[in-house]
């Protein structure tokens, strides 16, 4: 959903020496949004992978959806991840993931509920 320059970019980080960190935390980001939002992996990645450029029908949880909603709903799920990158990065040793998933829970409410 985002790349490793996007993160690095949105945490202020200017060198390579976290780079496996940062994919770690990438990867944990994106499956928490994925699970919170209640995507499966294919949905996912017919999100992520959706072409603005390419009008067309997508099915999304059971709901087809013009591929204007698809690309609305990719814009609030990057946004999920980079909180949540953000959040997990900043608070690596301390991190309280019951608030973490409940601020994702807000977040994503109308995707989890499909009223995208």
């Amino acid at each position: 959903m985002i790349t490793i320059e996007e993160a690095k970019a949105y945490l202020r980080v200017d060198s390579s020496f976290e780079d496996s960190l940062i994919s770690s935390l990438m990867a944990s980001s994106e499956a928490l949004c994925m699970d919170v939002a209640r995507l499966s992996a294919d949905e996912w990645d017919e999100i992520r992978d959706t072409d603005p450029d390419v009008p067309s029908a997508h099915q999304i949880q059971g709901n087809t959806l013009t591929t204007g909603e698809v690309i609305r709903m990719r814009n609030t799920l990057r946004i999920a991840v980079f909180f949540t990158l953000g959040y997990l990065y900043e608070h690596r040793e301390e991190a309280d993931h019951h608030d973490l998933v409940l601020t994702l829970r807000n977040l994503l409410f109308a995707i989890r509920e499909g009223v995208v």
